[in-house]
């Protein structure tokens, strides 16, 4: 088998879509280059464990401990470099069973090797702080104090080795198999509309066409075919809520959501604030913003299918390919040529996918692969005006990480509380552009509207979704949960943050179970309405001085993992901590809507 490309249906209807070429990484899952580097990194592994381990200390005393993080280092580059080649080849069609065991293999094979690699991070977090930093004093090795502070932060929460390698193996037949059950599962189900059968992608885009009773056909189909499998989706949503309560226990966290927050190096206290200043900002927010949109509906409520409906003032236009590229790359070179320049390769290097295929896995994300590589994109392009805006936000992942790259394999990675910050950045930026270009006043009424809705589900949705998880794994901690509990938990927490104007029909209860963050990042979802809020409240100091802004905001974004929040957005006069903060960005959406109550259609 090889990652060679196939011809997918309707590339013609957009213009001639990208597709992923992969040989940057390797050739194919047969070639001679993926054997030969996946047997290296089975004996590089080895060697690192014979060459290093219970040595640590020792290395730290002489000054000679560059030699071990370096070594370290390149095999985290070589082992990511398979398992991110495994992974995308995988998601360009999950249901090819040859791919599903080509990803299987490769998972199992490098959860073995790094089995060996496990003593290092919990041998150097032995290390005495005094003598740790002693060797950090040396000019070469200070390079990595930052990987090493990360480091330390989990030092509470280690276990002992042997438990670390038994976690560490079983989570292949264990998180990682549930994970992949998931992404099969969801891949596979078929939504029945109006007598066609449709994917997961193609039926939620439906749920915001212009023609109502394709939003409510849409609907009704994906609450059927949810609930009719919602045994398993609640049975996958217990194992892996239970699984992560072990594993919290035993490393003795004390807060259900406290390992995301060290994982994105941020203060619980700064996420609860964040989650108190949406929550209050709800009636305020979505709650008004819904019931100005009933009113232009005219209606007192909106059905669930209607939420995302267009407005009937809205273009309805098809952006082709080209159309797509040139809007987004015009409004990046507007801001800088440098961040034009930096994602053209994405468009000309075979680096994003764009069609959407049987298959293939729904939604778009931008993988960073390795620094030795190059990050890839995947859409599932339908050429609307979301459409345009999502390759804005996944091509703005893919400049933070060329850009991050620089740090190399052990600091590149951005907690996810800042990887946001290019992504948004660059949708505002294409917001911007297309308003600023659009003359008619009800088009422009409708983008505006539809900006407003897209940041309404950035922040009030993933705090609303953050909340549900709360309640989620807080009550698992008590036993089994039943989907009517989940259910329940799901409408309470939905009508909470969507408000009156928003009717929760017979069906809707069943749309938690789709949402692929609650089961392969827990706790994830904050990082958006964290990301769009910096980005706000970035946006605005833009407005207020551009001058020596680019260059500030390219030094963040090269940071990549390198640096904390509070440090990368100091030169910006911005601090997490301070409820300034958040309420600046808070500001910006109710400016949207205070904007669009004074011009709204009567």
């Amino acid at each position: 088998m090889s990652s060679q490309k196939k011809t997918r249906p309707g590339q013609d209807k957009f213009g001639t879509l990208p597709e992923w070429d992969l040989s940057d990484l390797y050739p194919g899952t047969d070639s001679k280059e993926f054997v030969h580097d996946l047997e290296k990194a089975k004996t590089a592994a080895a060697a690192f464990e014979k060459n290093y381990k219970g040595r640590l200390l020792e290395m730290a005393k002489a000054g000679t401990l560059l030699e071990a993080v370096k070594d370290y280092e390149g095999l985290s580059d070589l082992s990511g470099r398979i398992g991110s080649f495994s992974y995308l080849n995988y998601v360009l069609d999950t249901s090819d069973p040859d791919r599903g065991k080509f990803l299987g293999d490769c998972q199992q094979a490098l959860t073995d090797l790094s089995s060996r690699l496990i003593f290092f991070s919990l041998e150097l977090n032995l290390i005495e702080d005094e003598t740790l930093e002693k060797a950090l004093s040396g000019e070469k090795l200070s390079r990595y104090r930052p990987w090493f502070n990360e480091l330390r932060k989990a030092k509470p929460y280690q276990l002992e080795e042997r438990v670390e390698e038994l976690f560490h193996d079983k989570s292949v037949t264990g998180r990682g198999a549930w994970n992949r059950l998931f992404d099969e599962t969801m891949a596979s189900l078929k939504f029945k509309v109006a007598g066609e059968e449709l994917g997961l992608e193609a039926t939620l885009t439906l749920m915001t066409d212009k023609d109502r009773k394709k939003r409510r056909r849409a609907f009704k189909a994906v609450s059927k075919t949810l609930s009719a499998n919602q045994r398993l989706f609640t049975q996958i949503t217990n194992v892996l809520a239970k699984d992560k309560e072990i594993s919290d226990r035993w490393r003795g966290f004390e807060d259900i959501a406290d390992s995301r927050h060290l994982a994105n190096s941020v203060e619980r206290e700064v996420v609860d604030a964040l989650e108190q200043s949406v929550t209050e900002a709800y009636p305020r927010l979505s709650h008004r913003y819904y019931a100005m949109k009933a009113k232009w509906f005219g209606k007192k409520r909106l059905n669930a299918w209607d939420r995302n409906a267009p407005l009937p003032s809205s273009d309805d236009r098809i952006y082709d390919w080209a159309s797509a590229k040139n809007i987004v790359l015009e409004a990046y070179h507007g801001f800088s040529p440098y961040l034009a320049e930096v994602a053209e390769p994405f468009f000309e290097n075979g680096w994003i996918d764009a069609p959407v295929s049987r298959g293939k896995s729904p939604g778009a994300f931008a993988h960073p692969t390795v620094p030795s590589a190059h990050p890839y994109l995947m859409l599932n392009y339908l050429g609307k005006t979301r459409d345009v805006m999502t390759l804005a936000h996944e091509l703005g992942h893919g400049v933070h990480q060329r850009l991050a790259a620089k740090q190399g394999p052990l600091m590149a990675p951005t907690p996810l509380t800042l990887a946001e910050t290019a992504s948004v950045f660059g949708e505002m930026l294409t917001f911007r552009s297309l308003l600023k270009k659009t003359e008619n006043p009800e088009q422009r009424f409708a983008l505006l509207s539809s900006k407003v809705e897209d940041m309404l589900n950035t922040v009030v949705r993933q705090i609303s979704f953050y909340s549900f998880e709360r309640k989620v794994h807080t009550a698992r901690k008590k036993g089994e949960l039943k989907t009517e509990q989940l259910n329940e938990m799901w409408l309470e927490t939905s009508a909470q943050s969507l408000g009156p104007a928003i009717k929760l029909n017979k069906g809707y209860e069943i749309f938690w179970s789709y949402i692929p963050h609650f089961i392969h990042s827990p706790f994830y979802v904050y990082a958006y309405a964290f990301g769009d809020c910096l980005v706000n409240s970035l946006y605005a100091s833009y407005e207020r001085s551009s001058d020596g802004f680019a260059e500030r905001y390219f030094d963040l974004l090269r940071a990549g993992g390198s640096k904390h929040h509070s440090e990368l957005l100091r030169p910006f006069g911005l601090d997490a901590k301070d409820p300034a903060f958040w309420s600046l960005g808070l500001s910006m959406i109710e400016g949207l809507i205070d904007e669009l109550e004074d011009a709204q259609p009567d």
